[in-house]
This record gives structure tokens, C-alpha cells and sequence, in this order.
């Protein structure tokens, strides 16, 4: 069975992570993505951050690239050179998207922005993922996850503590673009049903600001229509519920509960746990009363999951209906046996004999995973696609003297 996109034909020129992410995502749908990457390549590659550069596994594996790069073909391709903007010319006959992330100056100074793309290939969905959007007095200012997405979105502020010495920050690199390259696709998606079902080829542009505000869009809107700067974040040891927070276990692991309707699942979680009579107390029989109760009944809840190991716990709340899960590290993620039956997390061949992890997407058609391939080298299928252009042998050395394809 064929993959969702097979056929479609995306030309890319992006760097870092956002829209890399999401040509990442349509070539695992199947779409022949072909990146076009400057002489000097996508300055994501080999870039460290926070000691993250090659893993200790294998130090010439940079996970950030093969994450947001699998499944591409990498051209090289100079387009400040009109030769170079040539080859482009020839890619974008066929294609069916454009997909971008340079900010407009440098689109406009190589004439890849959206007004001059699409005069010349009106059936072209144009692609972009810009830092703040299309429109407004930033719509020409560039930005980054961390600043863009976390920052100016909310999101930190929200997870701070009012006394904190620093704000929060993100949990991991590319938290926001990966989330925002996941919009950009599925705008992608939706634009090339739209083509097919009408004839009109549009242009889409996702934001991580835009995908900020969607993310976080229960505040935004509670704040907006209240009038209110900044919610108040409940603190850890006084929850609203106690059957909504989080438990440290005898072993020092934690347990994350979530039974919203908590006078459905109290009493038999009590009842598994050996504690009938946390149920039966008059202090705590009802939310009503635990609410009015609440530092005694969180005290209680809180030396109950302290009184056992998570071993123990997980076998006893397997025993009720109520919803909870275990806090695990990301280490601990390559053993989840859901990651492993739906394929979330696999292997892949990195063509020398050895397999490196990738997570797959988290979707699944017809019960099963999509496939994946390792990112390109520099440049590695520059002379298989200038052939397939219908370049010949000599017209590509002519390039490559000309410092237009490397």
C-alpha cells in the first residue's frame, strides 16, 4: 500500500528546525521532498546545543538533522546566482509546493517570495512558516522557538512561578517548531485537497506565534475576556482536586492522576488502595467537602502514594477505573510497549550497517506506522536530480565550475 502523499513533489528551501520539521513530515507521507540548501549547507547541521550535539551513542549522529531532514533529497544550489535560480526554475516546473522559511528580504532579493513564485507557477501551493506571521509590524522580523514560541506566546510565563528567580524555559530543543511544523503540514495538506477538489492552488502560512496561541488558547481567551494579565498558578501542594496532581511514590518515582470526575472514582480508588476509610470521612465523603478540606485530604492522598513503590502502585490503580500514568523520563520512553507497538519509536537504517532511533509520526493509517529513511548528506543528490532535470553531464560540471551546484 502506498503512502498518503506519494506523487506530490515539494521543493524546500528552509533551514534550522520549523520548516524542516514539516518537509520531514511530508516525505514520511510519501512526498519526494527535495531541499535545496546553500553552498555552505542548512546551518542546523552538526550544531550543538546544550551538550546535545552527536549523542555519546555515536558522536557523527546529529539527531536534530536526521529528525527534521528524513526522507529528503539535498540539492546544492547557490540562488543569489541567476544560473542557480535557473535550476529552481526547472525544479519548480513540476512541483507541487514550495515550502519556506527565509525571512521576506532575502525571499524578495531572490525573487522565491510568494508574489513572484506564484505569477510564475499559478497550480504552486506556496508554503511558509514565518516567526510571527504575514501580516503586522513584525511580519518581517525573524524569530526562534525558544524566544518566539515559548516566550512571547505565554507559554513560560505561565508555567513560572510568581516568585521564580527566572522564567521557565523550554523542555527540550525545538519543542515549538516541531509542534508549528506539524500545523504547517497539515495547512499543506489541506491545500493540496483544495487544489484537487477545486483547481485553485493556494498559499499557507503557519507562525510560531500563531501556533503559540492556539497551544495555549484556553488562557488566552479565558485572560482576554476577563481582563486578567496573568493566571495564577496553583500551587503543587494545595491542587483544586486531589485526584488531579501528581504523587511521589516510596521509590521516589511519580504518578500523574487525572480523574476530572473525582466523586465517580474516589471511592474505588480508596477502596483498591486499602483506605476505605478516606472515603467513608465526612471531611472528604464528597468534591464539596474535599475542597473545603483540602490540606488535610491532600496530606492524607500524599503519604498514601508515599506509603508504597510505583511497582506496587501501578498494580494497584490497574485494579480501578480512574485515569492515571506513570511520570517517565525520556529514557525510559525506548521501553514503553505502546511506543513500540504503534511505532512511535523505531530504528532506521543509516545505510553503513548500524540503525539509529527516530520517532515516527504519530500517525497511523490503517492501523500502521509510516516508514522512514535517514536525512541526506551535503549536496548528496544534487547530480541525480540536475539529471533528472534534463541536465547534461557537461551542462552539470559547467555548474559546479561556476560555483552554482556543489
Amino acid at each position: 500500500m502506498g503512502k498518503p502523499l506519494e506523487g506530490i513533489k515539494v521543493v524546500e528551501v528552509a533551514m534550522w528546525a520549523f520548516v524542516p520539521a514539516c518537509g520531514g513530515m511530508l516525505a514520511d507521507l510519501g512526498a519526494d521532498v527535495i531541499k535545496i540548501e546553500p553552498p555552505t549547507g542548512d546551518p542546523l547541521r552538526g550544531l550543538s546545543i546544550g551538550g546535545l550535539g552527536g549523542g555519546s551513542g555515536n558522536g557523527r549522529i546529529d539527531y536534530s538533522w536526521e529528525s527534521y531532514n528524513r526522507g529528503k533529497r539535498s540539492v546544492t544550489l547557490d540562488l543569489k546566482q541567476e544560473a542557480g535560480r535557473a535550476v529552481l526554475d526547472r525544479l519548480l516546473a513540476d512541483a507541487d509546493v514550495f515550502l519556506t522559511n527565509l525571512l521576506p528580504p532575502a525571499r524578495r532579493a531572490m525573487r522565491i517570495d510568494a508574489e513572484s513564485i506564484r505569477a510564475a507557477y499559478p497550480n504552486l501551493i506556496y508554503a511558509s512558516g514565518s516567526a510571527l506571521g504575514p501580516n503586522g509590524p513584525d511580519r518581517e522580523k525573524g524569530g526562534y522557538d525558544a524566544i518566539t514560541f515559548w516566550a512571547r506566546g505565554g507559554i513560560s510565563s505561565s508555567l513560572t512561578d510568581a516568585d521564580a528567580a527566572h522564567p521557565v524555559g523550554p523542555p527540550g530543543p525545538a519543542f515549538g517548531d516541531t509542534l508549528s511544523g506539524a500545523m504547517l503540514s497539515g495547512a499543506i495538506c489541506a491545500a493540496i485537497a483544495k487544489r484537487a477538489l477545486t483547481g485553485e492552488a493556494s498559499s499557507v502560512d503557519v507562525s510560531l506565534l500563531g501556533t503559540a496561541l492556539w497551544s495555549m488558547q484556553r488562557y488566552v481567551c479565558q485572560a482576554t475576556a476577563d481582563g486578567v494579565q496573568k493566571f495564577p498558578k496553583p500551587p503543587a501542594d494545595r491542587p483544586n482536586n486531589v485526584l488531579v496532581a501528581n504523587y511521589r511514590t516510596a521509590d521516589g518515582r511519580f504518578l500523574a492522576l487525572c480523574m476530572l470526575q473525582a466523586d465517580k472514582y474516589w471511592a474505588p480508588l480508596c477502596e483498591v488502595a486499602g483506605r476505605p476509610d478516606l472515603a467513608a470521612d465526612p471531611r472528604f465523603v464528597d468534591a464539596a467537602a474535599r475542597r473545603q478540606n483540602i490540606d488535610a485530604c491532600h496530606a492524607e492522598v500524599t503519604a498514601l502514594f508515599a506509603s508504597r513503590t510505583l511497582a506496587k502502585w501501578k498494580a494497584i490503580l490497574a485494579r480501578q477505573s480512574g485515569q492515571w500514568d506513570v511520570v517517565q523520563d525520556v529514557g525510559e520512553m525506548k521501553d514503553d510497549p505502546q511506543a513500540e507497538a504503534n511505532g512511535y519509536l523505531k530504528h532506521i537504517d543509516y545505510a553503513d550497517g548500524t540503525k539509529i532511533p527516530m520517532i515516527g509520526l504519530p500517525m497511523l493509517f490503517d492501523d500502521a506506522p509510516l516508514s522512514s529513511t535517514r536525512s541526506p548528506e551535503l549536496g548528496a543528490d544534487s547530480d541525480a536530480v540536475l539529471t533528472g532535470l534534463g541536465y547534461a553531464e557537461d551542462e552539470i560540471i559547467d555548474l559546479k565550475v561556476q560555483g552554482v551546484v556543489f
